[in-house]
């Protein structure tokens, strides 16, 4: 489980079906445009919110990108990479709340969270999420290794991408860059991403680069489709292990910074 899956099933349930059980708000007050999540998230939340017709937002890492959304009215539901889960009762994250919301959905639809989780895979798919921190990086290295791979990755658009008989084809890439909606502020090249046709997608940033030495993350966000039920069910590492792989060709780790493995899994 991680925290951007367990955001996006929260939200399926319509904040936990508050409405349907005794809540007297309506749709669009307790929920004024739809939820949003940072980018090192995976692409769950957009699946859910264009199937209930409501807007996500993706902002950089940083909870005031959401207090700027909830305080203007656009969105009652955020999360992030940390396991942070919050909503428009507070600015900032709220792990009580979050496990409030779970035990409502369990009394709500009486059924088990594995029940409830696969449910979720049957109807919009299965988002398998991993993060690779390489820590105390020389900083020199970790920034020939992040302009190399802007520019590998530019160069693999409409591109196949391929590692354990499994092929990936590019259909976007980019340095990601948020204009905040409510104060027009610009928050430029926070993540370098790697968006495949089929919703699977890679995200690379380069955090720290001071005296101590610098931490490169990548995020893994595999996408098996509701209809590929031969891998709807299967382990986690096997699902990921692909785009693990492509994702460490595709930046050069060991060249260079000479890391034959992160320092942190998660």
């Amino acid at each position: 489980m991680v925290p951007s899956a367990n955001t996006g099933r929260n939200f399926h349930r319509r904040m936990i079906e508050m409405i349907r059980h005794g809540n007297n708000h309506s749709h669009q007050s307790l929920f004024p445009s739809s939820k949003v999540p940072n980018v090192q998230v995976t692409a769950v939340r957009d699946l859910v919110a264009m199937k209930k017709g409501l807007k996500a937002y993706e902002t950089p890492t940083g909870w005031k990108y959401f207090g700027n959304l909830m305080d203007d009215g656009r969105i009652a539901l955020c999360g992030e990479e940390s396991f942070g889960t919050g909503s428009i009762h507070i600015r900032e994250k709220d792990g009580i709340w979050a496990l409030l919301a779970w035990l409502q959905i369990l009394a709500v639809k009486r059924k088990s969270v594995e029940e409830i989780v696969k449910e979720h895979w049957t109807e919009y798919g299965r988002n398998v999420f991993t993060r690779y921190d390489t820590m105390n990086v020389e900083s020199g290295g970790a920034n020939l290794l992040m302009t190399f791979l802007e520019a590998s990755m530019n160069a693999s658009k409409g591109k196949e991408l391929s590692a354990n008989v499994v092929t990936y084809k590019v259909a976007h890439t980019d340095n990601f860059e948020y204009t905040d909606p409510v104060d027009g502020s610009v928050a430029k090249k926070q993540g370098l991403r790697v968006l495949f046709e089929d919703g699977s997608r890679l995200v690379f940033r380069l955090c720290g680069t001071g005296s101590a030495g610098a931490t490169i993350r990548f995020y893994v966000d595999s996408y098996v489709s509701p209809h590929d039920t031969n891998k709807l069910y299967s382990s986690a590492q096997d699902l990921l292990k692909p785009l693990v792989l492509i994702a460490l060709d595709l930046c050069k780790m060991e060249q260079f910074t000479g890391r034959k493995a992160p320092t942190v899994i998660t």
